[in-house]
């Protein structure tokens, strides 16, 4: 059974197969996810090239967009053919290429349609089906229909939740603005958990540190972290111990990491001839706020992209920072 209490977030054009496998480095227990991928790519697409993944990303969970439930049960299983832990619906995300495909946040409107849509995907895989959705969109707003999605897709067979507790608006705010201007109700999130006790729940929406997500594992089954995750990674650092009571995990310091990470970096340079940038734009936050830290981003920055660049680029730019003692940082608020 996958233990949720701690996700990173599916984010667009972030959370890769690099960024997974840098992340896994930092975390052992941490749920992680992949980007959003449309039913259509999956169907029409390099699906190697869109789900492949390596074993040392597990736990891992596939998120998908779509409307169709006959597509989304075709995808799902493959999803689950590639080995992902979970499959995951996209009922949050406000940009305007999604509402266009009629999937994302829009869909928190049609919950009769979403919950078509899990029941299809449940059908044909053995894996957990789940959603992620906003507290709401535009007018459609209040706790009461907030309420009556969450039953609808929960009597289709939906047992987990991820709930991002702002509204998404769909028409006058871009994606960035949907993020942070409608105010976080992290009431709604939690009343949910006891209004249905027997689901799963999951909050999602400002949380910056693993401080701050034990507050919420108080009164939550699991907390997601987004853009905190992924521009400060460090924050996870403590989180098997912290989140998971793997009191045996280790601490790694930003060093440590990073060096772990260079025969990982030297293999998909050398041998699948990926271009070193498309791995290292993923750890430019390692040595957030930390002395040196701007020397390495500038350095990486500067020199990842030029051809020929490999894994020596990335050592150089390590021996930029001051070696991290061991105990000086890994907590929790970092």
């Amino acid at each position: 059974m996958l233990n949720r209490k701690l996700s990173v977030a599916p984010m667009m054009d972030w959370t890769d197969r690099f960024d997974r496998s840098f992340l896994r480095l930092i975390s052992r227990h941490s749920l992680l996810y992949t980007e959003m991928v449309t039913t259509g790519a999956i169907i029409h697409g390099d699906r190697d090239k869109l789900l492949g993944f390596e074993d040392r990303e597990h736990p891992v969970a596939c998120q998908l967009g779509g409307s169709n439930p006959a597509d989304l049960a075709t995808c799902a299983k493959v999803v689950e053919d590639y080995g992902y832990m979970e499959v995951n619906l996209n009922v949050g995300c406000p940009s305007d290429r999604v509402q266009s495909g009629k999937f994302g946040a829009c869909l928190m409107a049609e919950p009769d349609l979403v919950a078509e849509c899990i029941s299809a995907m449940g059908n044909v895989v053995d894996i957990p089906v789940t959603v992620k959705s906003r507290i709401g969109i535009d007018d459609k707003d209040s706790y009461e229909e907030l309420h009556a999605f969450i039953k609808t897709v929960a009597d289709a067979g939906c047992n987990h939740f991820i709930i991002h507790a702002r509204k998404a608006i769909l028409q006058g705010l871009s994606p960035k603005e949907n993020r942070t201007i409608p105010p976080l109700k992290y009431d709604f999130a939690h009343r949910i958990k006891e209004d249905f006790p027997q689901l799963e729940i999951a909050i999602n929406g400002g949380i910056q540190n693993l401080d701050e997500a034990k507050v919420q594992l108080e009164k939550m089954d699991g907390v997601m972290i987004g853009r905190a995750a992924y521009q400060t990674p460090y924050i996870l650092a403590e989180a098997d111990r912290l989140i998971f009571d793997d009191l045996q995990a280790p601490i790694k310091t930003r060093h440590e990491i990073l060096r772990e990470f260079v025969p990982y970096v030297a293999r998909q340079v050398h041998d699948n001839h990926v271009p070193l940038n498309h791995i290292t734009r993923h750890i430019l936050g390692i040595f957030a706020s930390q002395p040196g830290g701007k020397q390495f981003r500038r350095y990486l920055s500067e020199n990842a992209y030029q051809k020929g660049s490999d894994e020596r680029v990335l050592e150089q730019a390590i021996a930029l920072v001051p070696e991290d003692i061991k105990s000086d940082g890994a907590t929790s608020s970092l």
